[in-house]
């Protein structure tokens, strides 16, 4: 460990002790032993994971003394465990590492998720409704809610746009390598030739925002109410329930007309201002820190193409990190932990080798 990591081990360490001491108390409110559980929770793994790091050191250390020993069958015995001690240090280093890394504040928080069909007309459509329903399994073998807020539908099935609420632990921190343009190669339904199209549909999460993120002055805002309308002009409902909300300092724009509630349809559009707002923040300030260096996965450039889905060859690529899996109808059916947890871990190593360089 360097000096300044071990002064960083030292303060979590006991701001660790003092909140152990804190929470031992028996006159504290429940409020109060919840919020100082949530603090302990956090730092608690790097305390255990710098403990670990000393204790296989001071192993390593005795088992280079006993690799001296004169004795030909301690020294085999000391020099095999020394072996397996290595592996072991070098896997707790890395968790220490990475415990260490900044955490990225919204990590842990929901997710607001909206698909756009892209180019490709009725097939773009079709595929952005494919990738909501991967993400809907998704969502379900992880143990997340998703709520759909708006939904306008194409006429051949699929969505024009969709967005949605995914509520959870840890939401944003596993989807939020998924924004970007996703691209599909296949043979449309409706093409009798046979031929291989390419289409698209973006995709961009954002990390769901409070109240408290973002504070949205009424003044700022244009609200425009009008009646809903479905697919081919069919009137939804016979009031004015639908909104359009306007932020005038940035331009956004959010329509909400799901709801037969124009109170509901408000307050929905306001979550995914709020979301948008709050994005647009992070990644000003991102931009301020990072500069112009931007890390391989994590950029969340609605933009840049990051994965192709090839039918005919029933195979899934990530442009990011060059990983291609022969599981397309797995991966389609929201069996998306192997893709998933390698951007993670992508993203990790190059956090990591940032940190050291």
């Amino acid at each position: 460990m360097t000096t300044i990591t071990a002064e960083r081990i030292a303060q979590i360490e006991g701001r660790r002790d003092e909140l152990a001491a804190s929470m031992a108390r028996g006159d504290l409110a429940a409020d109060e032993f919840v919020r100082l559980s949530k603090d302990y929770a956090e730092i608690e793994p790097v305390a255990a994971a710098a403990a670990q790091v000393r204790r296989l050191r001071a192993e390593r250390a005795t088992l280079h003394e006993m690799t001296r020993d004169a004795d030909d069958e301690l020294r085999a015995m000391a020099a095999e465990e020394l072996a397996e001690n290595e592996a072991k240090l070098a896997v707790a280093e890395r968790g220490l590492a990475l415990a260490l890394l900044p955490r990225d504040a919204a990590d842990e928080r929901s997710a607001i998720l909206e698909i756009r069909a892209g180019t490709g007309g009725d097939e773009a459509a079709l595929f952005a409704g494919d990738l909501f329903r991967m993400y809907q399994r998704f969502a379900e073998t992880a143990g997340w809610r998703v709520e759909l807020m708006s939904a306008n539908a194409a006429e051949l099935g699929g969505f024009k746009e969709v967005v949605a609420s995914v509520t959870g632990q840890g939401v944003f921190a596993r989807l939020k390598f998924e924004s970007g343009v996703h691209r599909v190669q296949r043979v449309p339904v409706t093409e009798s030739g046979g031929r291989i199209h390419t289409s698209a549909a973006t995709v961009a999460v954002l990390p769901e925002a409070e109240e408290v993120d973002v504070r949205i002055d009424d003044k700022e805002l244009r609200i425009d109410v009008y009646r809903s309308s479905g697919p081919g002009g069919q009137s939804v409902n016979t009031t004015d329930s639908a909104v359009r909300i306007t932020h005038l300092p940035t331009g956004m724009v959010v329509i909400q007309q799901d709801e037969k509630s124009q109170h509901k349809n408000k307050a929905k559009a306001l979550k995914v201002l709020r979301a948008r707002l709050y994005e647009a923040e992070r990644e000003r300030l991102a931009s301020e820190r990072a500069g112009t260096r931007r890390s391989m996965v994590g950029s969340g450039d609605r933009s840049e193409r990051i994965r192709t889905y090839n039918f005919p060859q029933g195979r899934v690529t990530d442009h990011r990190i060059g990983l291609t899996l022969h599981r397309l109808p797995e991966i389609l059916e929201g069996q998306m932990d192997e893709l998933v947890g390698a951007l993670v871990a992508e993203d990790e190593a190059s956090r990591l080798a940032a940190l050291d360089g």
